[in-house]
């Protein structure tokens, strides 16, 4: 066990960081939280153990995160359970997430002994005939990992995965919301051999984070979470690596052409999987003016007939958002695109941190629900008349990290995903699909460099080049 891990449930003092079930509220435990005069001894000594997480042997760091997802894979159902207390998502979705996981990690080892470098052939440009050489890719050293809640346990994997694949030490500040599940991961990781102070997990506030930030011990920041945070951490930082991934207000287009009963289906799941706290999840679903009321019917149907509530019943769809206030405030978002000149079609209705899920049609382009990241169960359907007028209508965001795209038509998919800014386009599908092995970050606002484990390794690491003249 962490020195983390073994301090919850203590008889602590207030300013104990307290983690409650997103559903019911019973305390689920109790964590020191870092003072800053702590920070400085923690980033002392992660950075004093990169060294040695350097000169750790590739095939060593291989075994150890393949391992860590074997122990993950036998230890599934507790992963699930303590994600559905956690974070709030429902048992069949925390199972999900454990498995992606476990993908995570092992693509993760895969990448410690595929993507070592290459040979450079000097010879390509006259008068380096005699020269021959090679380039590997090397650790940064430290890395400050900051994680999300939605993903308590997957977007952790995918920073500390690659961080170690690529010989790095990290300094770990997950989420206030979500700390166990992440604490759950690194104790997995030193049960399969990974040194203590490899992985260093802060808890603490905004104040904690700036400190290990501004660190110049510190050579790369990874960030998940939202775009005022990310913007203070790139002014803050300093000179050092920056990748972020800052959230998005993903658009689905639909054409007439579409195999509608199937793009419904796809939509309601890319739009209300894990209570719509998702980055890619379908916020704004243009349909073609033909198809619009056959959509919109089935899609509200569809919707009323998700199974809202205690996120550990097997049947429920949609459970918890992440705090009481959290959903107060995505009600309130709610209520005021309705003043605005919306209509809600179903949905809205608040109990607790559940939120029933919205569909809101008719919203003007200047509304808060149409123009920012809504990260709740809230979805706008809208009609559309051209091909140019839904392009403009989906480009019509500083967020593009993901869209959807429904069509029988290759070409016009083609065309369409051509002209879509975003960091990823998913044809016949909803935008919130994605592979942890493929590069995964968005245009404008929406990111800063590119996850997926091979792409992250490649960000963790530098290439060295060596030349030989002979």
């Amino acid at each position: 066990m962490s020195e983390a891990a073994t301090i919850i449930g203590i008889s602590s003092p207030t300013d104990d960081l307290i983690i409650r079930n997103k559903f019911d509220g019973s305390v689920l435990g109790r964590l020191r939280q870092s003072t800053e005069k702590d920070i400085q001894s923690v980033i002392s000594q992660a950075a004093a153990a990169a060294t040695a997480a350097a000169r750790m042997p590739r095939h060593e760091r291989g075994n150890i995160l393949d391992t860590a997802a074997e122990l993950l894979r036998q230890r599934s159902s507790q992963a699930a359970e303590l994600i559905v207390e956690e974070a709030g998502k429902t048992i069949r979705q925390a199972r999900k997430e454990v498995s992606r996981a476990i993908n995570t990690l092992k693509l993760s080892a895969a990448e410690t002994r595929r993507n070592v470098g290459e040979v450079i052939p000097f010879d390509s440009f006259a008068g380096s005939e005699n020269r021959h050489g090679w380039f590997t890719r090397e650790p940064l050293g430290l890395i400050a990992a900051v994680t999300p809640f939605n993903d308590a346990l997957n977007l952790v994997a995918h920073k500390l995965g690659p961080a170690i694949a690529g010989g790095n030490t990290v300094i770990l500040k997950p989420s206030q919301l979500t700390p166990l599940t992440a604490i759950f991961l690194v104790d997995l990781l030193r049960e399969a051999g990974l040194p203590e102070d490899f992985i260093i997990v802060v808890v603490g506030d905004r104040k904690i984070t700036q400190a290990i930030i501004q660190s110049r011990l510190v050579r790369m920041v990874s960030f998940t979470g939202g775009f005022r945070t990310g913007e203070a951490i790139a002014a803050n930082a300093g000179i050092k690596r920056l990748s972020m991934e800052l959230g998005g207000n993903a658009p689905v287009i639909v054409f007439d052409d579409a195999d509608i009963p199937s793009a419904v289906e796809a939509c309601v799941s890319g739009a209300f999987w894990a209570a719509g706290q998702n980055c890619i999840g379908a916020q704004r679903i243009l349909v073609e003016r033909s198809k619009f009321n056959e959509f919109r019917d089935a899609f509200v149907a569809l919707t009323q007939g998700l199974k809202t509530g205690d996120p550990r019943d097997e049947a429920t769809d949609v459970g918890p958002m992440i705090s009481e206030s959290a959903a107060a405030e995505a009600r309130r978002k709610v209520v005021a695109a309705v003043a605005e000149g919306g209509t809600l079609l179903t949905g809205g209705e608040l109990e607790g941190s559940v939120l029933t899920p919205a569909v809101l049609t008719g919203v003007p382009r200047s509304c808060e629900a149409w123009a920012e990241e809504l990260f709740a169960p809230i979805v706008l359907v809208e009609p559309f008349d051209t091909d140019e007028e839904a392009i403009r209508l989906a480009n019509d965001s500083d967020y593009a990290l993901q869209a959807g795209v429904f069509t029988a038509s290759l070409s016009r998919a083609m065309e369409t995903a051509r002209a879509i800014d975003a960091g990823g386009v998913m044809i016949n599908d909803s935008s919130d699909y994605r592979l942890d092995a493929m590069p995964f970050g968005g245009s404008k606002y929406g990111s800063m460099g590119r996850e997926g484990v091979r792409f992250a390794y490649e960000e963790m690491t530098q290439p060295k080049v060596v030349a030989i003249t002979s």
